[in-house]
């Protein structure tokens, strides 16, 4: 890469990690948000399902207004609502602002990735090492994000804590600033015909006519089919590590009996072994991430996808066997964090390689209402395969997921239309 990609990639990275570091901090925050609100859980719940929500959902538009108006106005448009909104929950007096509050979150950070992973795909021209540096950013956010707040609320009162969150994002904001995203890599070798869109890859509106001309330039391409890989993708990630701090947490108080923190701290369950375990599994995904940025610049990344949705479906079945002794256990439990986290910059080149340039924000929109959207119904299917059955069950539908994965990339190279 050129210096010019590398700022970009490094931009888009740090952007990356801070939407998951304020993902991820706010379940850490509810153990204090019931007490200092006087509220119930059921009641937060509801205030987190809103943010939530609107992130999932806000992909869309947002993918939209991307085509539109450029990736990087959007980024910083991004960061600055998600300090904004942090220093709002620092501020909440009352529930009601702290749900307006998580609100403002979610709706700014959904434009997050249909823009980052827009400007990287038309930016860069080594695609998929650019999109594995990304997903390390994310991954970093995923994994030391939650942590960090956690570890910050041992030692300051949660309002100082959540307003010191709002910094980071403002730093790298002002650090876009500097960056020159004009007709850098593959934006020159791809740009949109003339009269469609302006030299950058934009349109400069909003149209009800343009966006479904736009989806029927997706959907005459073939890209349902993507649609359904990543749906199943979005949903194996979320059915999987949903419960997984509490599965890891079980199976290793049964093999181990470690205490990390005083059992009287309020936050002790934070930081029980399972949970340190769980963001090892997080963090491994970091190699992960940079394994599949490479694979993608080597191979097609839809073949890559076959071959690893095969392996998540085999690891899933390997999951419950392997709790016969520590050893076995970490080491499947490592196995699928790299595997998991490998698919997601595959994946993304996949949608990239598979969408029209000038259609690419809506792709990467359509892309994250099926992975966070629906995505996040593997949320309630895995609460409801632990109630009714158990861990073992679980991991069989996860098997299952896989397979329906693997089966939709396979469709992928025999009916979908390549762009690039």
């Amino acid at each position: 890469m050129d210096a010019a990609e590398r700022r970009i990639v490094t931009f888009t990275a740090g952007s990356h990690g801070l939407v998951h570091t304020y993902e991820l901090s706010i379940p850490i925050l509810l153990t204090v948000w019931v007490g200092e609100f006087s509220t119930t859980a059921a009641a937060l719940g509801v205030v987190v399902t809103l943010g939530y929500g609107l992130f999932g959902v806000g992909a869309l538009p947002g993918g939209i207004l991307v085509d539109s108006f450029g990736s990087k106005p959007l980024i910083l448009a991004c960061l600055a609502g998600m300090a904004g909104s942090f220093l709002l929950v620092s501020l909440a007096p009352t529930l009601p602002v702290l749900a307006a509050a998580i609100a403002v979150w979610g709706l700014t950070a959904s434009v997050y990735h249909p823009a980052g992973l827009s400007l990287l795909s038309t930016s860069v021209d080594q695609r998929g090492t650019a999109l594995g540096y990304h997903g390390i950013g994310g991954n970093l956010g995923i994994a030391l994000g939650p942590l960090a707040t956690a570890l910050l609320l041992l030692a300051f009162d949660w309002r100082l804590v959540t307003a010191a969150l709002a910094l980071p994002a403002v730093a790298v904001a002002a650090y876009g600033l500097t960056v020159d995203v004009d007709g850098a890599g593959a934006d020159a070798a791809d740009a949109p015909e003339p009269g469609v869109a302006s030299d950058d890859g934009t349109k400069g509106e909003v149209s009800l006519s343009s966006i479904l001309s736009d989806t029927r330039l997706l959907i005459a391409g073939g890209f349902l089919i993507v649609f359904a890989f990543v749906t199943f993708s979005g949903l194996y990630y979320r059915t999987f590590l949903t419960f997984l701090p509490d599965l890891l947490g079980d199976v290793l108080g049964g093999l181990v009996d470690v205490q990390l923190v005083d059992p009287s701290s309020p936050y002790a369950d934070q930081f029980d072994v399972g949970r340190y375990l769980y963001v090892a599994v997080l963090t491994v995904g970091v190699f992960g991430q940079y394994l599949g940025g490479r694979i993608a610049d080597r191979v097609p990344p839809e073949w890559g996808l076959m071959a690893l949705m095969g392996v998540l479906s085999a690891l899933a079945l390997l999951f419950i066997p392997a709790t016969g002794t520590v050893a076995t256990f970490v080491a499947v439990s490592l196995a699928l964090g790299v595997a998991l986290f490998t698919v997601q910059p595959l994946s993304q080149a996949t949608v990239a390689a598979y969408s029209p340039s000038e259609a690419r924000g809506l792709s990467f929109g359509y892309t994250y209402v099926g992975i966070f959207g629906i995505g996040a119904l593997g949320s309630t299917l895995a609460g409801t395969v632990l109630t009714r059955a158990g861990p073992r069950e679980l991991f069989v539908v996860l098997a299952l997921i896989a397979a329906l994965g693997a089966l939709a990339a396979t469709a992928v190279t025999r009916f979908a239309t390549r762009h690039d």
